[in-house]
């Protein structure tokens, strides 16, 4: 958990750069950070239902857990619905549009005294890709405060 928070530290402290890169669990680019925290085992030989919840379970309890990390320094985020985006006709920003065909929604936190915003969500690219835990960090598109255009509260009941 500790490592974890040292990356989102981290990613929140780096530069941008000024064009699109990847290295390891790292992808970046003008306004984003995106980091893949933790991975399932990938699901080519064996998608038996077995294999895929003991898959899902583990990375769902990570993300639980350092969401609770989060929410305790930073406060409740808010749940962003980022189905959304995949059907429309404008393409999102980065890190959104990777987000968006990876998971369905992701938590949002906005750190006192940064400028930057931070998710989590938990994604997979296709049925036989890992599950991942994932952290983006993005810069605001209208300011600390607010959310970036676009992003769609999940109501809860």
């Amino acid at each position: 958990m500790q490592d974890w928070l040292a990356i989102i530290d981290g990613l929140l402290a780096l530069s941008f750069p000024g064009k699109n890169t990847r290295e390891g669990r790292q992808a970046s680019g003008p306004g984003f950070h995106m980091y893949v925290l933790q991975a399932s085992r990938d699901f080519w030989d064996d998608r038996s239902e077995e294999i895929i919840e003991a898959a899902q379970a583990e990375i769902g309890t990570a993300f639980k857990a350092l969401a609770t990390a989060l929410t305790a320094r930073w406060g409740e985020p808010q749940t962003i619905n980022l189905e959304s985006y995949l059907w429309s006709e404008d393409q999102a920003s980065e890190p959104i549009n990777q987000l968006c065909q990876l998971s369905g929604e992701m938590y949002v936190w906005r750190p006192p005294g940064a400028s930057r915003w931070v998710a989590l969500a938990v994604g997979q690219g296709d049925p036989e890709l890992p599950i991942e835990l994932l952290s983006a960090v993005g810069e605001p598109i209208h300011g600390a405060d607010q959310p970036p255009p676009h992003f769609e509260q999940v109501k809860r009941p």
